[in-house]
């Protein structure tokens, strides 16, 4: 039998790293500007090409792919790490209010001191500057996270602190919206849609080795959330220290879903699908069997997203997040038949 599984597991990973690889191509070739499957060849061969066509290649298309796969590879580490902590289906990257402490961030930025500041303000912010406010704000919500995990040991009740800090945090963001101008209002609110193609190549310096780091930091907690699976009673008796581990993975899991809200926006549904999505294939719940196959699937199914929002039929690119609810909201919806919740 476990051979059996260990089989299935290595036939479902290939599947999955050659759609990987299928899809990466196809997100590269669809776009507004049609580029040969020729040209495309040539540029990753190294041989001289159409000079427009690399630009877009090396410019946009190609730092849009790689964000793509690391965006959904790292929310899906994050919602498995989440889901198996809390012990509910439904728990997801964001559920500590981790994305809407990035929201705070970039809507003060945006929205407080441009408004104090005036146009001279804004002409200076930029995507740096945004992602930096977008970091220190889900590093502001991880703290007060922090504080009440070793203060309360229910583990659910973090979950509901997590879920009222981040309707308080809504809140405010709503109040700064209201109060602020137009042209302000516009740039936040196309942040809050998401976005895979505001990614430059220097950005993906910093941006992969911090998904990568988030992704290997969540492989040495394999031993943790196969015994916090049990039940923290359990996970108690077995000698696991609660609180450490508790800390340690809701670090991994702000490292992850922070940087990518940072860089990228609010990405909805694929921490919360994937992991269902990973333990259907797999029929486990190992952790050192989920943790690279929710990477996988999740990186396909946001190129999948980024396709679709990229098809010629559309006027213009769609928001990745309506992508992403778009495909998420009915798995959900079976999740929650499915448990009875």
């Amino acid at each position: 039998m476990p051979c059996h599984k260990s089989g299935r597991s290595v036939v479902i990973l290939s599947g999955a790293s050659l759609l990987l690889i299928i899809l990466s191509f196809a997100d590269i070739f669809i776009g507004s500007v049609s580029i040969p499957v020729s040209e495309i060849f040539l540029y990753f061969t190294g041989a001289p090409s159409n000079i427009p066509n690399s630009v877009i290649l090396s410019e946009f298309r190609i730092p849009k792919m790689l964000t793509a796969i690391l965006a959904g590879a790292g929310l899906s580490v994050a919602g498995l790490l989440m889901q198996t902590i809390f012990r509910n289906p439904l728990a997801g990257p964001y559920i500590l209010g981790i994305s809407s402490g990035a929201s705070l961030g970039v809507s003060l930025l945006l929205l407080g001191f441009s408004s104090i500041f005036g146009a001279v303000f804004s002409s200076f912010v930029g995507n740096w500057l945004i992602i930096l406010a977008a970091w220190l704000g889900a590093a502001f919500v991880l703290v007060i996270i922090f504080f009440v995990s070793t203060k309360v040991q229910d583990v659910m009740t973090i979950l509901i602190f997590g879920v009222l800090l981040g309707s308080a945090i809504s809140a405010i963001v709503g109040i700064l919206q209201f109060l602020s101008k137009a042209e302000e209002l516009k740039i936040f609110v196309l942040w809050t849609m998401g976005s895979l193609s505001g990614v430059t190549k220097e950005q993906l310096q910093v941006f992969i080795p911090v998904v990568f780091s988030g992704i290997l930091l969540s492989s040495f907690q394999i031993k943790n959330l196969d015994v916090l699976l049990l039940g923290e009673n359990y996970a108690i008796s077995s000698g696991l220290n609660i609180i450490r581990a508790r800390i340690s993975i809701f670090f991994v899991t702000s490292l992850l879903a922070g940087s990518i809200t940072a860089f990228c926006g609010p990405i909805g549904f694929v921490g919360i699908v994937v992991p269902h999505l990973a333990r259907f294939l797999m029929k486990t719940a190992l952790h050192r069997t989920l943790i690279p196959t929710v990477a996988i699937l999740g990186a396909n199914v946001i190129l999948i997203s980024d396709i679709l929002s990229n098809l010629p039929i559309f006027s213009g690119t769609i928001p990745i997040n309506s992508v992403t609810s778009l495909l998420g909201i009915p798995v959900v919806i079976l999740i929650i038949f499915k448990n009875k919740i």
